[in-house]
């Protein structure tokens, strides 16, 4: 199959059902409905299931008892729908399940509005909901990564038993661009009978498997949490991931920018070189991990005088571009948060002003 125009969503949805998800569960909001509406009637013709709950809160539930049965499930929802199944995520993220979440991000806080966003990273990165945990957070710049990252996100929850989310604003959901589904991502589903509630007669086994995040004497709770820590720590190893764009020059400025947003940065990258002005840029394609050791190799080259964090938010990701420069570069945020979305200008404006 070669190269077709699809929305943002629409492409999403379809490289779900390419990777072997066959059960979604959803409650509709902008500006990813078309998600579920792609699905309502895609998700039929494979034999899987499509389920509209009647709560973000109930739909957070219904991932946990599938992914807890071992199934291959993931739901779709943006910002104020993420807050009401956090619960849920910290739950599942406890018990050990994977599961795939995906927000196309509004403008916030509060009900906001429905244009474009990044508003969500703390609550992605940071943990949105209690306890000691951390989601795997892929960041895509348009609708080809954004289909490429979703076939990947299911394998790589099954390697951590663990939620993995793709973050991407509502352009990605939005726009339409010619994608390509790739049969290397495909994949099939791990084996889940050493953990998953799936029933002993599926296992032939006499032992049940319990799936549980209850722990409640102080040392198993705290060896779990330490058992949780390792993983998270080899998410670091194994699977971070990021982008170096113009990296290989003598930039004086530094940008460090991640989804659609890189995009208007690296135009406005490409107009500077026509200019005798070079910038380099790092993007973060996963946010947890997160590039800490590159952004700081690349902040202390010698003619590097400068480092700019440019976000759609008020600066969200800035604590953590500060934390991998360690002081040894001014670092400054750069961004908009009503959803508007900065031109290339804008970035051309602002890096020559630092210059």
């Amino acid at each position: 199959m070669g190269k077709v125009l699809m929305k943002g969503n629409e492409a999403i949805a379809e490289a779900a059902v390419r990777a072997g998800c066959l059960n979604y569960f959803a409650y509709p909001i902008t500006p990813q409905s078309e998600i579920a509406e792609y699905l309502s009637r895609r998700l039929p013709e494979v034999g899987g299931v499509f389920l509209q709950g009647e709560s973000e809160v109930a739909v957070g539930y219904m991932i946990f008892g599938a992914s807890g049965c071992g199934q291959r499930v993931f739901t779709s929802t943006s910002s104020p729908g993420f807050s009401l199944m956090s619960e849920a995520v910290s739950y599942i993220t406890g018990a050990e399940c994977p599961a795939v979440f995906v927000n196309i991000v509004r403008g916030g806080p509060g009900l906001g509005g429905i244009l474009p966003s990044q508003a969500d990273y703390f609550q992605a990165v940071k943990g949105g909901g209690h306890g000691d945990y951390h989601l795997l957070v892929m960041a895509p710049d348009g609708v080809q990564e954004a289909v490429e990252m979703m076939m990947m996100a299911f394998p790589l929850a099954e390697k951590y038993r663990n939620p993995v989310l793709i973050l991407g604003d509502g352009l990605i959901g939005q726009m339409m661009e010619p994608v390509e589904f790739p049969e290397n991502l495909r994949s099939e589903p791990t084996n889940k009978d050493d953990w998953a509630s799936n029933g002993m007669a599926t296992r032939n086994s006499d032992t049940p498997n319990l799936v549980k995040s209850l722990f409640l004497d102080p040392r198993a709770l705290n060896d779990h949490n330490l058992k949780l820590k390792a993983k998270y720590e080899r998410m670091m190893r194994e699977d971070l991931r990021y982008e170096a764009y113009n990296a290989d020059t003598d930039y004086q400025a530094l940008i460090v920018s991640f989804g659609t947003m890189s995009r208007v940065c690296r135009t406005a990258i490409d107009a500077l070189k026509r200019q005798g002005i070079e910038v380099g840029m790092i993007r973060p394609q996963t946010l947890f991990p997160f590039p800490e050791k590159a952004i700081h190799e690349a902040a202390i080259r010698p003619s590097c005088k400068v480092v700019l964090s440019i976000e759609l938010n008020m600066g969200q990701m800035l604590e953590d571009v500060q934390r991998a420069v360690l002081g040894e570069r001014p670092v400054h945020w750069h961004g908009n948060a009503g959803g508007d979305i900065p031109s290339p200008e804008d970035i051309m404006d602002l890096v020559k002003s630092f210059l």
